[in-house]
């Protein structure tokens, strides 16, 4: 489990490789000096409801993971992670895809 910390206000828990694929996405956003909203589900034992943050170059952001290997980064959910924070509704979480094998590899 890891833990994204924003503006020092709001704190959450993703799995590591969740956050990983967050950190990949987000942080290419913010390098590009673009603003966004990230939403995700919170957990039962607080509501069990949504919480939207607006993501912009100048925020606080904290990426803590408790495990302690990086894990490997699926190109194809970054891509998707990437579409969704590009779209109306922002970033949020979705489902990782199976990462698309180069046609090199298909092959052998």
């Amino acid at each position: 489990m890891g833990r994204f910390h924003y503006d020092g206000l709001v704190k959450i828990d993703f799995e590591d490789r969740t956050l990983a694929h967050l950190q990949v996405v987000i942080g290419a956003k913010v390098r590009r000096g673009e603003s966004f909203s990230f939403t995700w589900r919170d957990d039962p034992s607080i509501g069990d409801g949504r919480t939207t943050v607006w993501i912009h170059p100048r925020a606080q952001i904290l990426y803590k993971f408790y495990g302690g290997r990086a894990p490997q980064i699926n190109r194809a959910w970054v891509d998707a992670l990437m579409y969704s924070a590009n779209s109306p509704a922002g970033l949020h979480v979705v489902p990782e895809p199976m990462e698309a094998r180069p046609a090199s590899e298909a092959r052998e």
